[in-house]
């Protein structure tokens, strides 16, 4: 029976809906899911229904052509579907886990009802159902920001507190492979910047931290990251100041080497990495295997990310470095892994602050990269962890570096190619009048294969603008229609597909209008169902129209193979617009749409153009994003974990392009710490270099142009002198 609902407006509709899927449900979900995370058990009869296994999307034996007609061809389980008892009845999920921020209201400096809140949060977030849960997250308190990991069972009870504002949802970290395309030979050339006496003042970056947060594990022990050595030398100590393993369980944790306040996870410290690096010279273990991590794939992506930015051979080649290992689980991993343990970006913000720890205790600026990156949220740096990142940003000596992603390509170059699928993640449009309508189409991927991901779309509009939001499943006649301040919870189709669907006024950090549509699979484990394949048809309607521009995402996970079920593959598989509603703009990350971080597309240098792949802009609020491009097409670096012989190997992405930029940036910071992000950021837009053909005119795949890293330290040294007249 419908009804008004007061209270939720302090949820975000992603929490409302996790809210409201019992033990059992939100069990299941955490085996697709990134941001929810669950200490049960799992029943032996789901255990033998599903078989693990690892997946990529480039493993699919599926052409473009064929993916594309999948949809309209697949069967749908035709089971009769058991009744599903009342929420009220069901078991409350309080073994399962959603990370969140937590935006407190603000009385004044000294605020009771806050700090009374904050001793609630920590009181659930030291919940006794966490039990065997993997790396739960810390209770970090900034300003009136609080980042927890709560009980799914426990969101109810916050709609009713007067001092919370808003409870923002984590966003699920997508992790874009880079193409590798080919071993690298004997290595790269150095990357030096500069003529040397650039150099002799930048000192290549000595006294200066280069921090990198990624995946993959960090090959400390490579011959790209030995102190006092060429970089072809395997002899000299390591230049890692410290590893933190997210996932990690061999060594203590942060906080029982410092005064820290992270708990979990593994610390290696130069000491132990070294101890380990002496003993593999004496003809013991390798170093790697002594003083191990939780992730250590060949070739790994952060080993060469870091040797980018800050290896013998990188941009920054003096500096210290310092690395955090996110724990997002590799497609090889058993779903065990999946199941408990978070990979959202509250795990970016522990990073970020334990980087920052790092810098202090030694005393030196850090540019710090990050090439992960989120497709959800109003991509206009309201997200709170973009927030978070920003009021961090504010002092000097500090600046962050975001990989732009890389969901640029928007039509398939081959048969067998199927980037497009990552890179038709955004529409938009124009509502004229009153009365007119846009419609979108939305693929979900079927024909023997079972979709079992929540997939997820963000439409946000203006303020001024009211618009009504249909949806109408594949092959259906009917609508399901929801107003402005309506919605719809947990609404079963025939198929199985449970959608819901919230239309929201005024969100309380931007001001914006939003909507938000959630389809979700059949997670029973007597009768799992994918989400309904085929083209599902969102329509927006405008009631009233002052302005009708409108911007839509698709938020989703990475293509994991969940196993098999009666037959049939079981996958968290992406969604993604048809060609015909996909607009080629607007795909940059929206962890690269903060206001004080520096967000970096790929260069193909070699053709001296933007890699097809490379995600654009602007901002939704019609933001300068990417502010620059850098060279990330075919780049030779560090081989980590190698079991062939080969030390090198060449990678393609955003990913390659953005720890050049930290490591200029480190070059920056070396002749003038004082600098802050956002001066970094407009120093590198000052000194780009247009493309040819192209002009100083900001573009939306390359920003303000290429980067020349020595106009920008010639820039960074001088800009700050002042001359009375």
């Amino acid at each position: 029976m419908a009804g008004t609902d007061r209270l939720s407006h302090r949820l975000h509709p992603r929490l409302r809906s996790i809210r409201n899927g019992g033990a059992e449900v939100n069990l299941l979900r955490s085996d697709q899911s990134s941001i929810v995370a669950t200490s049960a058990p799992v029943a032996a009869e789901t255990q033998a229904a599903l078989f693990k296994s690892g997946f990529a999307l480039q493993d699919l034996a599926l052409g473009a052509n064929v993916l594309e007609s999948l949809a309209s061809t697949s069967r749908t389980d035709r089971t009769r579907l058991k009744k599903r008892p009342k929420l009220k009845a069901e078991k409350q999920a309080t073994q399962s886990f959603v990370n969140v921020f937590v935006e407190l209201v603000r009385r004044g400096e000294v605020d009771d009802g806050s700090t009374k809140t904050i001793r609630k949060l920590e009181a659930l977030a030291g919940h006794r159902g966490y039990g065997e849960l993997k790396h739960r997250s810390q209770v970090l308190v900034r300003r009136n920001f609080v980042s927890v990991a709560l009980p799914v069972a426990s969101l109810k009870d916050l709609e009713r507190d007067p001092e919370i504002a808003f409870v923002h949802p984590s966003e699920p970290l997508t992790f874009d492979h880079p193409q590798v395309l080919r071993d690298g030979g004997p290595g790269p050339a150095p990357r030096a910047v500069g003529d040397a006496a650039l150099i002799a003042d930048h000192r290549q970056g000595q006294g200066i931290i280069i921090g990198i947060i990624d995946v993959g594990g960090f090959d400390f022990a490579h011959a790209d990251f030995r102190a006092h050595a060429d970089f072809r030398d395997a002899h000299g100590t390591t230049r890692f100041l410290s590893i933190w393993d997210q996932g990690g369980d061999s060594r203590k944790p942060p906080s029982a080497n410092h005064n820290s306040p992270f708990n979990y996870g593994s610390e290696l410290t130069a000491k132990l990495m070294n101890a380990a690096i002496a003993a593999e010279s004496a003809g013991e273990f390798p170093a790697t295997y002594v003083e191990r991590q939780s992730q250590s794939s060949e070739g790994s992506h952060g080993t060469h990310v870091a040797s980018i930015a800050a290896g013998n051979a990188g941009v920054c080649p003096k500096a210290d470095i310092a690395a955090v290992l996110i724990s997002v689980p590799m497609p090889d991993e058993p779903l065990e892994a999946r199941r408990m343990t978070f990979t959202d970006t509250t795990r970016i913000v522990d990073a970020v602050e334990y980087l920052l720890e790092v810098a202090a205790r030694e005393k030196k600026p850090i540019s710090i990269n990050i090439s992960l990156g989120t497709n959800g949220a109003a991509h206009d740096g309201s997200s709170g962890v973009s927030r978070w990142l920003d009021a961090l940003l504010s002092a000097p000596g500090r600046a962050i570096s975001v990989a732009a992603g890389n969901a640029g390509q928007e039509k398939a170059l081959h048969d067998d190619d199927l980037g497009f699928i990552m890179g038709r993640i955004h529409a938009s449009g124009r509502i004229a009048a009153s009365g007119l309508a846009a419609d979108l189409e939305w693929t979900v991927i079927g024909s023997g294969l079972l979709d079992m991901s929540e997939n997820e779309l963000e439409i946000w509009y203006g303020a001024q603008d009211r618009l009504t939001v249909m949806l109408k499943a594949p092959g259906a006649s009917q609508w399901i229609t929801v107003k402005p301040s309506e919605f719809v919870e947990n609404r079963r189709l025939p198929s199985g597909t449970t959608v819901s669907i919230y239309n929201e006024l005024y969100h309380p950090t931007n001001g914006a209008n939003y909507a938000a549509i959630y389809l979700s699979p059949n997670l029973d484990r007597d009768n799992l169902r994918g989400v309904m394949p085929g083209i599902w048809t969102v329509r927006l309607v405008g009631e009233e129209v002052r302005d009708g521009r409108f911007n839509c995402w698709i938020e989703r996970d990475d293509p994991i193979d969940v196993g098999s079920h009666r037959g049939v593959r079981l996958m968290r598989f992406p969604s993604f617009f048809s060609e015909a509603s996909n607009v080629d703009s607007h795909s940059i990350s929206s962890l690269a749409c903060g206001h004080r971080v520096i967000a970096v597309a790929n260069l193909d240098e070699a053709r001296q153009r933007i890699n097809i792949s490379s995600s654009q802009g602007p901002t939704r609020d019609s933001r300068n994003k990417p502010e620059v491009a850098a060279p990330g097409t075919d780049i030779v670096a560090a081989k980590g974990f190698s079991t062939d012989g080969n030390s090198w190997i060449s990678m393609t992405g955003t990913s390659m392009a953005s720890p050049y930029v930290t490591g200029a940036v480190g070059l920056m910071l070396a002749v003038n710490p004082d600098l802050t992000s956002a001066q970094c950021a407009g120093i590198l837009q000052r000194t780009a270099r247009p493309l040819p053909g192209a002009s100083y005119a900001w573009s939306n795949d390359a920003g303000f142009g290429v980067i020349d890293a020595a106009a920008a330290v010639r820039e960074a040294q001088g800009f700050s002198e002042r001359k009375e007249v």
